[in-house]
């Protein structure tokens, strides 16, 4: 379970890293395009355009690539939890027949020893 805490601790600061990433990368390009010389504003603005789309590009790929491995992850802890789920029905199945044939068991000895008792009760006693 702690294996599992620590690789969704790994995946979440990954993402977490992936998204510091592009928002340094898109605070760097607005910071370069208000830094820049405003003269050929049009020049300025296709150049930032064509950063921030490309940028896009770059982040969101990454960022399908890693949702699609969460959800191949996830999927496998799906059947590895019906498979589980399905282990510990089978074993409470069993513990409830052991606890019916215990409780026959003692059912069975409890009549035995009544018996005795009434046997035992029943005998003549010699009285001294």
């Amino acid at each position: 379970m702690n294996s599992l805490r620590s690789g969704e601790r790994a995946r979440a600061n990954g993402a977490v890293e992936v998204f510091s990433k592009l928002e340094g990368e898109i605070r760097e390009v607005v910071s370069r395009s208000a830094t820049a010389s405003r003269v050929p504003q049009q020049n300025d603005n296709e150049l930032a355009a064509g950063n921030i789309g490309s940028l896009l590009q770059h982040v969101s790929g990454t960022s399908v690539q890693e949702i699609e491995k969460l959800i191949a992850e996830l999927q496998i802890l799906r059947d590895t939890l019906q498979k589980e789920a399905a282990r510990v029905q089978r074993e409470i199945v069993g513990y409830t027949a052991l606890i019916q044939n215990a409780r026959r068991s003692i059912s069975t000895i409890s009549e035995s020893l009544s018996f005795w008792q009434s046997d035992r009760d029943n005998s003549p006693r010699i009285s001294a």
